[in-house]
Protein backbone atom coordinates (compact mmCIF):
# COMPACT_ATOMS: atom_id res chain seq x y z
CA UNK A 1 0.00 0.00 0.00
CA UNK A 2 0.98 4.13 -0.47
CA UNK A 3 -1.57 5.52 1.64
CA UNK A 4 -1.79 9.07 2.10
CA UNK A 5 0.70 9.59 4.93
CA UNK A 6 3.63 7.43 5.81
CA UNK A 7 6.57 7.53 7.79
CA UNK A 8 9.62 7.54 6.59
CA UNK A 9 13.25 6.60 8.04
CA UNK A 10 15.81 9.33 7.92
CA UNK A 11 19.52 9.27 8.75
CA UNK A 12 21.49 12.50 7.66
CA UNK A 13 25.01 12.99 7.80
CA UNK A 14 26.05 15.22 10.60
CA UNK A 15 26.85 18.62 10.12
CA UNK A 16 30.71 19.46 10.54
CA UNK A 17 33.51 22.15 9.76
CA UNK A 18 33.58 20.55 6.31
CA UNK A 19 29.59 20.32 5.90
CA UNK A 20 28.23 23.19 6.68
CA UNK A 21 25.25 22.54 5.57
CA UNK A 22 21.75 23.57 6.72
CA UNK A 23 19.29 21.64 8.94
CA UNK A 24 16.33 22.18 6.17
CA UNK A 25 18.48 21.58 3.12
CA UNK A 26 20.17 18.70 5.38
CA UNK A 27 16.84 17.42 5.83
CA UNK A 28 15.29 17.70 2.43
CA UNK A 29 18.37 16.32 0.90
CA UNK A 30 18.23 13.18 3.29
CA UNK A 31 14.19 12.70 2.50
CA UNK A 32 14.87 13.26 -1.16
CA UNK A 33 18.02 10.14 -1.25
CA UNK A 34 15.69 7.84 0.67
CA UNK A 35 12.89 8.09 -1.07
CA UNK A 36 14.61 7.90 -4.78
CA UNK A 37 11.72 9.84 -6.41
CA UNK A 38 11.87 12.90 -8.51
CA UNK A 39 8.57 14.53 -7.24
CA UNK A 40 9.38 17.75 -5.75
CA UNK A 41 9.32 17.65 -1.86
CA UNK A 42 8.25 20.61 0.62
CA UNK A 43 8.53 21.68 4.06
CA UNK A 44 6.23 24.62 4.61
CA UNK A 45 6.81 27.63 6.06
CA UNK A 46 4.75 26.81 9.32
CA UNK A 47 6.47 23.72 10.27
CA UNK A 48 10.32 24.63 9.44
CA UNK A 49 11.01 25.46 13.21
CA UNK A 50 9.12 22.71 14.63
CA UNK A 51 10.37 20.16 11.87
CA UNK A 52 13.92 21.00 11.89
CA UNK A 53 14.65 21.46 15.96
CA UNK A 54 13.16 17.89 16.35
CA UNK A 55 15.27 16.86 13.25
CA UNK A 56 18.43 18.56 15.12
CA UNK A 57 17.39 17.53 18.81
CA UNK A 58 17.35 13.91 17.50
CA UNK A 59 20.97 13.67 16.24
CA UNK A 60 19.83 14.37 12.71
CA UNK A 61 18.04 11.22 12.88
CA UNK A 62 14.35 9.62 12.69
CA UNK A 63 10.92 9.70 11.09
CA UNK A 64 9.51 12.15 8.53
CA UNK A 65 5.40 11.94 8.24
CA UNK A 66 4.84 13.25 4.62
CA UNK A 67 1.78 13.75 3.29
CA UNK A 68 1.22 12.55 -0.57
CA UNK A 69 -0.14 15.66 -2.63
CA UNK A 70 -0.84 15.49 -5.89
CA UNK A 71 1.84 18.45 -6.43
CA UNK A 72 4.54 16.17 -4.44
CA UNK A 73 5.48 15.56 -0.64
CA UNK A 74 5.01 17.56 1.19
CA UNK A 75 6.33 16.97 5.17
CA UNK A 76 3.71 17.02 7.69
CA UNK A 77 6.10 16.13 11.25
CA UNK A 78 9.24 14.64 12.46
CA UNK A 79 9.71 12.40 15.22
CA UNK A 80 12.63 11.24 16.98
CA UNK A 81 10.87 8.18 17.87
CA UNK A 82 8.66 5.92 15.81
CA UNK A 83 4.98 6.44 16.48
CA UNK A 84 2.91 3.35 17.69
CA UNK A 85 0.36 4.61 14.95
CA UNK A 86 -0.31 6.77 12.56
CA UNK A 87 -4.24 7.05 11.92
CA UNK A 88 -6.30 8.32 9.16
CA UNK A 89 -10.14 8.97 9.06
CA UNK A 90 -12.27 7.88 6.20
CA UNK A 91 -15.67 9.73 6.17
CA UNK A 92 -18.75 9.51 4.16
CA UNK A 93 -20.17 13.08 4.15
CA UNK A 94 -24.07 12.08 3.56
CA UNK A 95 -26.98 14.32 3.47
CA UNK A 96 -28.74 12.68 6.38
CA UNK A 97 -26.27 10.89 8.24
CA UNK A 98 -21.97 10.99 8.64
CA UNK A 99 -20.77 7.68 9.28
CA UNK A 100 -16.87 7.16 9.31
CA UNK A 101 -13.73 4.75 10.35
CA UNK A 102 -10.63 5.05 11.80
CA UNK A 103 -8.35 3.35 10.21
CA UNK A 104 -4.31 2.53 10.89
CA UNK A 105 -3.08 3.71 7.60
CA UNK A 106 -0.09 1.41 7.89
CA UNK A 107 -1.75 -1.64 8.19
CA UNK A 108 -5.40 -0.72 6.95
CA UNK A 109 -6.71 -2.33 10.63
CA UNK A 110 -10.31 -0.59 11.69
CA UNK A 111 -9.32 1.39 14.66
CA UNK A 112 -12.66 2.71 15.50
CA UNK A 113 -16.42 3.18 13.56
CA UNK A 114 -19.20 5.83 14.52
CA UNK A 115 -21.77 7.47 13.14
CA UNK A 116 -24.28 10.86 13.20
CA UNK A 117 -26.86 12.48 11.93
CA UNK A 118 -26.13 14.91 9.83
CA UNK A 119 -27.09 18.38 11.71
CA UNK A 120 -27.73 20.23 8.84
CA UNK A 121 -30.94 18.64 8.54
CA UNK A 122 -31.54 21.84 10.83
CA UNK A 123 -31.73 24.08 8.15
CA UNK A 124 -33.35 21.78 5.28
CA UNK A 125 -33.85 17.98 5.20
CA UNK A 126 -33.03 17.74 1.40
CA UNK A 127 -30.15 19.45 -0.82
CA UNK A 128 -32.47 21.84 -2.92
CA UNK A 129 -33.25 23.50 1.04
CA UNK A 130 -30.06 23.59 1.88
CA UNK A 131 -28.93 25.47 -1.34
CA UNK A 132 -31.60 27.85 -0.66
CA UNK A 133 -30.23 28.58 2.93
CA UNK A 134 -26.67 28.81 1.59
CA UNK A 135 -26.82 31.34 -0.72
CA UNK A 136 -30.74 33.44 -0.17
CA UNK A 137 -29.48 36.02 1.90
CA UNK A 138 -26.59 36.43 -0.44
CA UNK A 139 -28.31 36.85 -3.43
CA UNK A 140 -30.80 39.43 -1.55
CA UNK A 141 -27.61 41.83 -1.48
CA UNK A 142 -27.54 43.58 -4.83
CA UNK A 143 -23.60 44.42 -4.57
CA UNK A 144 -22.03 42.28 -2.62
CA UNK A 145 -18.06 42.26 -1.52
CA UNK A 146 -15.99 40.45 -3.92
CA UNK A 147 -15.15 38.44 -0.88
CA UNK A 148 -18.45 38.17 0.91
CA UNK A 149 -19.31 35.16 2.48
CA UNK A 150 -22.99 34.36 2.60
CA UNK A 151 -24.16 34.05 6.43
CA UNK A 152 -26.06 30.67 5.21
CA UNK A 153 -23.39 29.12 3.71
CA UNK A 154 -20.92 30.02 6.64
CA UNK A 155 -24.04 28.71 9.10
CA UNK A 156 -24.10 25.26 6.70
CA UNK A 157 -20.46 24.75 6.20
CA UNK A 158 -19.59 25.50 10.72
CA UNK A 159 -22.34 23.02 11.08
CA UNK A 160 -21.13 20.42 9.27
CA UNK A 161 -17.49 20.90 10.08
CA UNK A 162 -18.71 20.92 13.99
CA UNK A 163 -20.33 17.34 13.32
CA UNK A 164 -17.30 16.13 11.51
CA UNK A 165 -15.27 17.24 14.34
CA UNK A 166 -17.52 15.65 17.07
CA UNK A 167 -17.19 12.85 15.17
CA UNK A 168 -13.27 12.75 14.92
CA UNK A 169 -13.89 12.79 18.89
CA UNK A 170 -15.83 10.12 19.34
CA UNK A 171 -13.64 8.19 16.89
CA UNK A 172 -10.16 9.16 18.97
CA UNK A 173 -11.54 7.71 22.34
CA UNK A 174 -13.33 4.86 21.01
CA UNK A 175 -9.43 4.20 19.72
CA UNK A 176 -7.85 5.72 22.42
CA UNK A 177 -5.89 8.23 20.87
CA UNK A 178 -5.59 11.98 21.05
CA UNK A 179 -6.98 14.11 18.34
CA UNK A 180 -3.61 15.01 16.98
CA UNK A 181 -2.90 11.44 16.17
CA UNK A 182 -5.53 11.23 13.22
CA UNK A 183 -2.74 12.57 10.13
CA UNK A 184 -5.70 11.99 7.69
CA UNK A 185 -8.75 12.83 6.26
CA UNK A 186 -10.77 11.19 3.24
CA UNK A 187 -13.91 12.45 2.52
CA UNK A 188 -16.99 11.39 0.23
CA UNK A 189 -20.21 12.25 -0.18
CA UNK A 190 -22.20 14.09 -2.89
CA UNK A 191 -21.43 17.16 -4.89
CA UNK A 192 -23.52 19.45 -3.28
CA UNK A 193 -21.88 18.60 0.06
CA UNK A 194 -18.52 18.69 -1.03
CA UNK A 195 -19.57 22.51 -1.47
CA UNK A 196 -20.52 22.89 1.60
CA UNK A 197 -18.39 21.25 3.46
CA UNK A 198 -15.51 23.72 1.83
CA UNK A 199 -17.76 26.67 2.35
CA UNK A 200 -17.77 27.41 -1.67
CA UNK A 201 -20.85 28.90 -3.29
CA UNK A 202 -23.72 25.91 -4.24
CA UNK A 203 -25.89 28.02 -6.16
CA UNK A 204 -25.65 27.17 -10.01
CA UNK A 205 -26.01 23.44 -9.10
CA UNK A 206 -29.01 23.30 -8.80
CA UNK A 207 -30.07 26.05 -11.82
CA UNK A 208 -29.14 24.86 -15.35
CA UNK A 209 -26.74 23.82 -17.08
CA UNK A 210 -26.24 22.91 -13.52
CA UNK A 211 -22.78 23.78 -13.37
CA UNK A 212 -20.62 23.45 -9.68
CA UNK A 213 -18.14 25.78 -8.82
CA UNK A 214 -15.71 22.80 -8.99
CA UNK A 215 -15.43 18.89 -9.46
CA UNK A 216 -11.78 18.39 -8.08
CA UNK A 217 -11.12 19.91 -4.67
CA UNK A 218 -7.96 21.77 -4.56
CA UNK A 219 -5.19 20.36 -2.10
CA UNK A 220 -6.01 21.16 1.45
CA UNK A 221 -5.25 21.08 4.98
CA UNK A 222 -6.97 20.14 7.94
CA UNK A 223 -6.19 23.84 9.33
CA UNK A 224 -7.67 25.56 6.46
CA UNK A 225 -11.16 24.02 7.52
CA UNK A 226 -11.09 24.33 11.39
CA UNK A 227 -10.86 20.67 11.54
CA UNK A 228 -9.50 19.27 15.40
CA UNK A 229 -7.81 16.56 13.83
CA UNK A 230 -3.80 17.51 13.18
CA UNK A 231 -3.51 20.77 11.47
CA UNK A 232 -1.28 19.15 9.10
CA UNK A 233 -3.40 16.65 8.21
CA UNK A 234 -4.37 16.45 4.02
CA UNK A 235 -7.89 16.43 3.40
CA UNK A 236 -8.26 14.39 0.10
CA UNK A 237 -12.07 14.61 -1.04
CA UNK A 238 -13.33 12.40 -3.45
CA UNK A 239 -13.76 13.71 -7.03
CA UNK A 240 -17.26 14.62 -8.51
CA UNK A 241 -18.53 14.28 -12.40
CA UNK A 242 -20.81 16.84 -11.88
CA UNK A 243 -23.44 18.81 -9.96
CA UNK A 244 -25.63 15.13 -9.60
CA UNK A 245 -23.00 12.47 -9.98
CA UNK A 246 -20.43 13.24 -6.55
CA UNK A 247 -17.60 11.88 -5.01
CA UNK A 248 -19.73 9.13 -3.50
CA UNK A 249 -20.78 7.35 -6.75
CA UNK A 250 -17.37 7.45 -7.11
CA UNK A 251 -16.65 5.53 -4.05
CA UNK A 252 -19.21 3.33 -5.07
CA UNK A 253 -17.59 2.39 -8.41
CA UNK A 254 -14.24 2.51 -6.52
CA UNK A 255 -15.59 0.33 -4.01
CA UNK A 256 -17.42 -2.47 -5.86
CA UNK A 257 -14.12 -2.99 -8.58
CA UNK A 258 -16.51 -2.26 -11.47
CA UNK A 259 -14.12 -0.54 -13.05
CA UNK A 260 -11.63 -3.44 -12.98
CA UNK A 261 -14.30 -6.03 -14.41
CA UNK A 262 -13.68 -8.13 -17.03
CA UNK A 263 -17.55 -8.23 -17.78
CA UNK A 264 -20.17 -5.76 -17.72
CA UNK A 265 -21.87 -5.05 -13.71
CA UNK A 266 -23.77 -2.36 -12.49
CA UNK A 267 -23.96 -0.76 -9.41
CA UNK A 268 -27.33 0.98 -7.51
CA UNK A 269 -27.04 2.96 -4.75
CA UNK A 270 -29.98 4.29 -3.38
CA UNK A 271 -30.01 7.17 -0.83
CA UNK A 272 -31.71 10.71 -1.42
CA UNK A 273 -31.51 9.16 -4.95
CA UNK A 274 -31.24 6.44 -6.68
CA UNK A 275 -27.73 6.36 -8.20
CA UNK A 276 -26.86 3.65 -11.35
CA UNK A 277 -23.54 2.97 -12.81
CA UNK A 278 -23.46 0.26 -15.97
CA UNK A 279 -20.19 -1.29 -17.43
CA UNK A 280 -16.89 -2.93 -17.12
CA UNK A 281 -12.95 -1.82 -17.17
CA UNK A 282 -13.32 -0.42 -21.10
CA UNK A 283 -16.79 1.69 -20.33
CA UNK A 284 -18.91 2.94 -17.67
CA UNK A 285 -21.96 4.79 -17.86
CA UNK A 286 -24.19 6.30 -15.06
CA UNK A 287 -27.15 8.33 -14.42
CA UNK A 288 -29.43 9.25 -11.27
CA UNK A 289 -32.93 9.24 -10.29
CA UNK A 290 -35.18 10.48 -7.58
CA UNK A 291 -36.03 6.96 -6.75
CA UNK A 292 -34.76 7.29 -3.13
CA UNK A 293 -36.88 9.41 -0.41
CA UNK A 294 -39.76 6.47 -0.36
CA UNK A 295 -37.45 3.68 -0.34
CA UNK A 296 -34.86 5.31 2.52
CA UNK A 297 -37.81 5.79 4.79
CA UNK A 298 -38.08 9.84 4.13
CA UNK A 299 -41.81 9.46 2.66
CA UNK A 300 -44.18 7.25 4.94
CA UNK A 301 -45.66 9.19 7.59
CA UNK A 302 -44.55 5.86 9.54
CA UNK A 303 -40.63 5.67 7.65
CA UNK A 304 -37.32 5.58 9.02
CA UNK A 305 -33.87 5.26 7.99
CA UNK A 306 -32.13 1.90 9.19
CA UNK A 307 -31.62 1.81 12.54
CA UNK A 308 -32.75 0.37 15.90
CA UNK A 309 -36.58 0.07 15.95
CA UNK A 310 -36.92 0.30 12.06
CA UNK A 311 -39.05 -2.71 10.72
CA UNK A 312 -36.77 -4.54 8.48
CA UNK A 313 -38.51 -7.60 7.50
CA UNK A 314 -42.14 -8.52 7.08
CA UNK A 315 -44.29 -11.11 5.95
CA UNK A 316 -47.44 -12.31 5.21
CA UNK A 317 -48.44 -16.33 5.55
CA UNK A 318 -50.78 -17.11 2.07
CA UNK A 319 -52.97 -19.55 4.01
CA UNK A 320 -52.86 -18.83 7.39
CA UNK A 321 -52.47 -14.92 6.90
CA UNK A 322 -50.72 -14.78 9.86
CA UNK A 323 -48.58 -11.40 9.43
CA UNK A 324 -44.72 -11.71 11.47
CA UNK A 325 -42.16 -8.75 11.38
CA UNK A 326 -38.41 -7.91 12.44
CA UNK A 327 -36.97 -4.79 14.25
CA UNK A 328 -33.49 -3.68 13.77
CA UNK A 329 -32.12 -4.80 17.12
CA UNK A 330 -35.28 -7.07 18.02
CA UNK A 331 -36.82 -3.77 19.98
CA UNK A 332 -40.57 -2.34 19.78
CA UNK A 333 -41.24 -0.99 16.04
CA UNK A 334 -40.93 2.78 15.79
CA UNK A 335 -41.38 2.61 12.16
CA UNK A 336 -40.23 1.15 9.00
CA UNK A 337 -37.61 1.41 6.99
CA UNK A 338 -37.14 0.79 3.13
CA UNK A 339 -36.23 -2.85 3.16
CA UNK A 340 -39.45 -3.42 5.42
CA UNK A 341 -41.57 -1.26 3.31
CA UNK A 342 -40.63 -3.44 0.08
CA UNK A 343 -41.00 -6.74 1.88
CA UNK A 344 -44.75 -5.18 3.37
CA UNK A 345 -46.21 -4.07 -0.09
CA UNK A 346 -44.94 -7.26 -1.86
CA UNK A 347 -46.78 -9.15 1.16
CA UNK A 348 -49.71 -6.92 1.00
CA UNK A 349 -49.37 -7.47 -2.66
CA UNK A 350 -49.07 -11.52 -2.76
CA UNK A 351 -51.84 -12.40 -0.36
CA UNK A 352 -54.15 -10.04 -3.01
CA UNK A 353 -54.26 -7.03 -0.37
CA UNK A 354 -53.38 -4.69 -2.69
CA UNK A 355 -53.60 -4.55 -6.39
CA UNK A 356 -51.69 -4.40 -9.37
CA UNK A 357 -52.22 -0.51 -8.95
CA UNK A 358 -50.81 -0.19 -5.57
CA UNK A 359 -54.32 -0.07 -4.21
CA UNK A 360 -55.91 -1.41 -0.78
CA UNK A 361 -58.83 -3.31 -1.38
CA UNK A 362 -61.86 -3.21 0.04
CA UNK A 363 -62.30 -6.31 2.88
CA UNK A 364 -66.37 -5.72 1.86
CA UNK A 365 -65.74 -6.78 -1.55
CA UNK A 366 -63.52 -9.75 -0.59
CA UNK A 367 -65.17 -13.36 -1.61
CA UNK A 368 -62.15 -15.45 0.28
CA UNK A 369 -63.62 -15.58 3.76
CA UNK A 370 -59.85 -16.22 5.43
CA UNK A 371 -59.08 -12.86 3.14
CA UNK A 372 -61.55 -10.95 4.18
CA UNK A 373 -61.16 -11.72 8.01
CA UNK A 374 -57.69 -10.91 8.30
CA UNK A 375 -58.70 -7.70 6.13
CA UNK A 376 -61.42 -6.15 8.12
CA UNK A 377 -58.90 -7.12 11.31
CA UNK A 378 -56.25 -4.91 9.67
CA UNK A 379 -57.82 -2.02 6.84
CA UNK A 380 -58.79 1.11 8.87
CA UNK A 381 -59.93 4.16 7.48
CA UNK A 382 -58.07 7.80 7.71
CA UNK A 383 -60.15 10.74 6.79
CA UNK A 384 -61.87 8.40 4.42
CA UNK A 385 -59.02 6.51 2.86
CA UNK A 386 -58.09 3.09 3.50
CA UNK A 387 -54.70 2.11 5.77
CA UNK A 388 -53.23 -1.11 6.55
CA UNK A 389 -52.24 -1.66 10.19
CA UNK A 390 -48.64 -2.92 10.60
CA UNK A 391 -48.20 -2.79 14.27
CA UNK A 392 -50.43 -2.15 16.98
CA UNK A 393 -50.49 0.18 20.12
CA UNK A 394 -49.88 -1.97 22.65
CA UNK A 395 -46.59 -3.68 20.44
CA UNK A 396 -45.53 -0.08 19.21
CA UNK A 397 -42.58 1.98 20.32
CA UNK A 398 -44.80 4.39 22.42
CA UNK A 399 -47.95 3.27 21.77
CA UNK A 400 -47.57 4.40 18.24
CA UNK A 401 -49.62 2.18 15.66
CA UNK A 402 -47.42 1.42 12.75
CA UNK A 403 -50.15 2.28 9.47
CA UNK A 404 -49.19 2.12 6.10
CA UNK A 405 -51.79 4.65 4.68
CA UNK A 406 -52.53 4.76 1.09
CA UNK A 407 -50.61 8.12 0.71
CA UNK A 408 -47.22 5.72 1.29
CA UNK A 409 -48.51 3.28 -1.22
CA UNK A 410 -48.94 5.68 -3.71
CA UNK A 411 -45.52 7.13 -3.30
CA UNK A 412 -43.58 3.62 -3.07
CA UNK A 413 -44.98 2.54 -6.55
CA UNK A 414 -43.73 6.30 -7.82
CA UNK A 415 -40.26 5.32 -6.43
CA UNK A 416 -40.48 1.05 -7.66
CA UNK A 417 -41.45 2.55 -10.95
CA UNK A 418 -38.73 5.20 -10.84
CA UNK A 419 -35.87 2.77 -9.74
CA UNK A 420 -37.35 -0.11 -12.53
CA UNK A 421 -36.96 2.74 -15.26
CA UNK A 422 -33.86 3.79 -13.99
CA UNK A 423 -32.37 0.70 -14.54
CA UNK A 424 -34.16 -0.24 -18.15
CA UNK A 425 -33.44 3.02 -19.60
CA UNK A 426 -29.49 2.81 -18.99
CA UNK A 427 -29.17 -0.69 -19.70
CA UNK A 428 -31.12 -0.06 -23.32
CA UNK A 429 -28.84 2.67 -23.68
CA UNK A 430 -26.01 0.63 -24.41
CA UNK A 431 -28.07 -2.25 -26.31
CA UNK A 432 -27.90 -4.85 -23.19
CA UNK A 433 -30.27 -6.71 -21.67
CA UNK A 434 -30.23 -7.48 -17.78
CA UNK A 435 -29.85 -11.07 -18.41
CA UNK A 436 -26.23 -10.01 -20.10
CA UNK A 437 -25.20 -8.53 -16.46
CA UNK A 438 -22.75 -10.15 -14.44
CA UNK A 439 -23.60 -9.04 -11.44
CA UNK A 440 -26.10 -6.43 -9.78
CA UNK A 441 -24.18 -4.86 -6.47
CA UNK A 442 -26.40 -3.30 -4.60
CA UNK A 443 -25.10 -0.62 -1.91
CA UNK A 444 -25.72 1.27 1.48
CA UNK A 445 -27.94 0.62 4.13
CA UNK A 446 -30.86 0.03 1.35
CA UNK A 447 -28.69 -2.60 -0.20
CA UNK A 448 -27.94 -4.69 3.47
CA UNK A 449 -31.39 -5.12 3.95
CA UNK A 450 -33.16 -5.37 0.97
CA UNK A 451 -34.88 -8.92 -0.18
CA UNK A 452 -33.99 -8.60 -3.87
CA UNK A 453 -36.71 -11.37 -3.89
CA UNK A 454 -39.54 -9.04 -2.78
CA UNK A 455 -38.33 -5.95 -5.00
CA UNK A 456 -38.59 -8.06 -7.79
CA UNK A 457 -41.65 -9.24 -6.95
CA UNK A 458 -42.85 -5.66 -7.16
CA UNK A 459 -40.90 -4.78 -10.53
CA UNK A 460 -38.26 -2.99 -8.59
CA UNK A 461 -35.74 -4.88 -9.65
CA UNK A 462 -35.12 -6.87 -12.98
CA UNK A 463 -36.38 -10.39 -12.73
CA UNK A 464 -32.96 -12.53 -12.62
CA UNK A 465 -31.89 -15.34 -10.43
CA UNK A 466 -31.06 -14.11 -6.86
CA UNK A 467 -27.27 -14.69 -6.98
CA UNK A 468 -26.97 -12.26 -9.30
CA UNK A 469 -27.86 -9.45 -6.65
CA UNK A 470 -24.90 -9.04 -4.08
CA UNK A 471 -25.39 -6.30 -0.95
CA UNK A 472 -21.93 -4.61 -0.54
CA UNK A 473 -22.28 -2.58 2.38
CA UNK A 474 -21.59 1.32 2.70
CA UNK A 475 -19.53 2.22 -0.65
CA UNK A 476 -19.09 5.55 -0.34
CA UNK A 477 -17.09 4.88 3.44
CA UNK A 478 -15.60 1.87 1.64
CA UNK A 479 -13.88 3.82 -0.88
CA UNK A 480 -13.29 6.63 1.06
CA UNK A 481 -11.23 3.93 3.07
CA UNK A 482 -9.13 2.86 -0.35
CA UNK A 483 -8.02 6.44 -1.11
CA UNK A 484 -6.44 6.58 2.14
CA UNK A 485 -4.67 3.52 2.12
CA UNK A 486 -3.10 3.41 -1.44
CA UNK A 487 -2.29 5.67 -4.21
CA UNK A 488 -3.66 3.19 -6.84
CA UNK A 489 -6.93 4.01 -5.71
CA UNK A 490 -6.37 8.07 -5.80
CA UNK A 491 -5.16 7.46 -9.27
CA UNK A 492 -7.82 5.24 -9.93
CA UNK A 493 -10.32 8.04 -8.95
CA UNK A 494 -8.71 10.15 -11.38
CA UNK A 495 -9.10 7.65 -14.79
CA UNK A 496 -13.06 6.91 -13.52
CA UNK A 497 -14.04 10.56 -13.71
CA UNK A 498 -12.77 11.18 -16.81
CA UNK A 499 -13.74 8.01 -18.92
CA UNK A 500 -17.33 8.09 -17.44
CA UNK A 501 -20.59 9.11 -19.36
CA UNK A 502 -23.56 10.52 -17.51
CA UNK A 503 -26.87 10.00 -18.62
CA UNK A 504 -28.67 12.64 -17.92
CA UNK A 505 -32.93 11.44 -17.33
CA UNK A 506 -34.40 14.89 -16.78
CA UNK A 507 -34.53 15.52 -20.53
CA UNK A 508 -34.95 11.48 -21.65
CA UNK A 509 -38.26 10.61 -22.99
CA UNK A 510 -37.79 6.93 -22.89
CA UNK A 511 -37.19 6.90 -19.48
CA UNK A 512 -40.36 8.81 -19.10
CA UNK A 513 -42.55 6.17 -20.86
CA UNK A 514 -40.85 3.28 -19.17
CA UNK A 515 -41.87 5.52 -15.78
CA UNK A 516 -45.41 5.19 -16.47
CA UNK A 517 -44.72 1.45 -17.50
CA UNK A 518 -43.73 0.62 -14.15
CA UNK A 519 -46.60 2.12 -11.94
CA UNK A 520 -48.12 -1.81 -11.66
CA UNK A 521 -47.34 -4.45 -9.77
CA UNK A 522 -45.02 -5.68 -11.69
CA UNK A 523 -44.98 -3.94 -14.62
CA UNK A 524 -47.51 -3.46 -17.36
CA UNK A 525 -45.70 -5.86 -19.03
CA UNK A 526 -46.22 -9.05 -16.89
CA UNK A 527 -43.89 -11.04 -19.31
CA UNK A 528 -40.83 -9.20 -17.51
CA UNK A 529 -41.71 -10.64 -14.65
CA UNK A 530 -42.08 -14.82 -15.23
CA UNK A 531 -41.83 -15.54 -11.28
CA UNK A 532 -44.36 -12.57 -10.20
CA UNK A 533 -47.97 -14.39 -9.99
CA UNK A 534 -50.61 -11.87 -11.42
CA UNK A 535 -53.81 -11.00 -10.41
CA UNK A 536 -55.50 -9.12 -12.38
CA UNK A 537 -58.40 -7.87 -10.45
CA UNK A 538 -58.74 -4.07 -9.88
CA UNK A 539 -61.35 -2.40 -8.15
Amino acid sequence: MKPIVCLVRVEAALPGLHDNTADLDRLQQALMATLADDRFLTIPFERIVSVTRVFRESGFAGYALLNDQDQGWVVADFFAERPQVVAGMALDLGTTHLEATLLDLETGNILAEGNLENSQISFGADILSRIHHATGKRRQQKEPAPDFLDPGLHELQQTIVSAINELAEQLAKSAGLRLDEIRALSVSGNTTMAHLFLGIDPYHICREPYIPLFNRAPALEAAHLELVIHRASPVWIMPSVGSYFGGDLISGILASGIAQSEKTRMLIDVGTNAEVVLGNSEWLIACAGAAGPALEGGVARMGMRAGPGAIEYVSIDPKSYELEYRTIGNVPPRGICGSGLIDLVAALYLSQVVDIRGKIRDPKREQDQARATFMEARIQKRGGVRAFLVAGKEESYQGREILLEQIDLDAMMRSKAAMYAVLKTLISQVGLEFSDLEEIAVAGAFGRHINPERAITLGMLPDLPLSVYHAIGNSSLRGAEKVLLDKAARLACEKIVSSITYLELNVNQEFMIRFSGSRFIPHTDSSLFPSVPIFSGIE
